[in-house]
This record gives C-alpha cells, structure tokens and sequence, in this order.
C-alpha cells in the first residue's frame, strides 16, 4: 500500500505547493525588508554558535530562532503534503509543535557544524512572489558555501521558509522524510506525530 502512495504523493506535490501559495494576502515586500530579516536571523545564528558549544544550549537556542525567523506554519503545511488537508486542526496542531522542535533540533545540529566560522548575508533578489537571500558560510578548515533563505511574506509579515544549504533543498528534504515515515506508519498522521515525537 505504502508503494502505491508515494507516486500520488509526488505527482501532487506541485499541486498542494500552489495551494498553499493560492488564496493568501498579497504583500508589499521589499528587497530591503527580505535582506533585513536574514540579517537579523544570520546574527542570531552566529551570536548562538559563538557564545556557546554546550548542544542542549545551541539546540534550544535554535528553535527559538527558528520560530522568530521561519513561516513554521507553512513549513509544516508543505512537509505533510497532501495529508494536511484531511488532517484534523488539533493533528495539524499536534503536528505542527511536533515538527517545529524535530526541525530546530535537526537544523540546529546543521548551523552548530558552522562553529568558529562565519555567515555573511550578501544579496537579495525578487524571484517570483518571493526574495531569495544569499549568505556565504565561512568555516574553518573548508572552502566557504552558499546558504540561500527564501523569504515572503505572504504570512503578513517577512519569514523564510526555505534554506538551501550547499544546494539541499530544505523543503524538498523534509517533505521526502516525513512522507516516509507516514507511509512507515500506515498512512496514520497520529503515528506518525508518536514517531517523530521519539526521534526528538
């Protein structure tokens, strides 16, 4: 059964992306304002990664940042896919506090890697609806790479909700994993949130 869910899966990915995007408040966002916002969280990121190497600390401090700086709610909509619309408002709820911990920690764990290095926010471009902002990971002992936020603030107000890291798609990752841990617990979106709940 699990085989034949993640074809349908993939194939209306596109097609619950657009529905996230369709019937929200257009805004007027600005280059300025998309560059401000990752400014802003980039300094968050190197203060948490600079002030401390206790883990509990950075991983805490992470999510924090992560709930100020990041569309959680949209994030999580994606992630689910096409279960989110029969998914329940207390599972989506659940869901969302759930992923939300699961991805600061997970993310967290990432930017923590950065340590002793540096990120420098260098560009922002309109693509589309939204502004993609380009940062420069400087890290010692490695070559410096790309981190791209992309920001809208359909929302109401500016949030990221997609990182590239060296090319990795954020979204596209975390939509994969917990489409395979759905199908790992039958389809079953309690199961899934009593899954994701041991793994924090």
């Amino acid at each position: 059964m699990a085989q034949n869910k993640l074809p349908r899966r993939a194939v209306l990915s596109g097609i619950v992306a657009a529905l996230l995007w369709s019937g929200m408040p257009a805004y007027a966002l600005t280059k300025s304002a998309a560059k401000t916002l990752i400014n802003q969280a980039v300094a968050d990121i190197n203060a948490m990664i600079a002030s401390t190497d206790d883990e509990e600390i950075i991983l805490a401090e992470f999510e924090k940042i992560f709930e100020r700086y990041a569309d959680v709610n949209l994030i999580a909509r994606y992630a689910l896919g096409t279960e989110a619309r029969r998914a329940t408002p207390k599972q989506m709820n659940k869901f969302t506090r759930v992923f939300k911990i699961y991805m600061a920690r997970k993310y967290g764990r990432r930017f923590r890697e950065f340590m002793g290095g540096d990120i420098v926010v260098k560009d922002s471009k309109k693509v589309k609806s939204f502004y993609k902002v380009t940062a420069e990971a400087k890290l010692q002992n490695s070559n410096p790479f790309d981190v791209e936020f992309l920001v809208s603030d359909k929302s109401g107000k500016p949030l990221f909700f997609n990182i590239f890291i060296e090319g990795i798609n954020m979204l596209l990752s975390e939509r994969a994993e917990i489409g395979a841990l759905l199908d790992k617990n039958g389809g079953k979106i309690d199961r899934l949130i009593t899954a994701l709940e041991a793994n924090l």
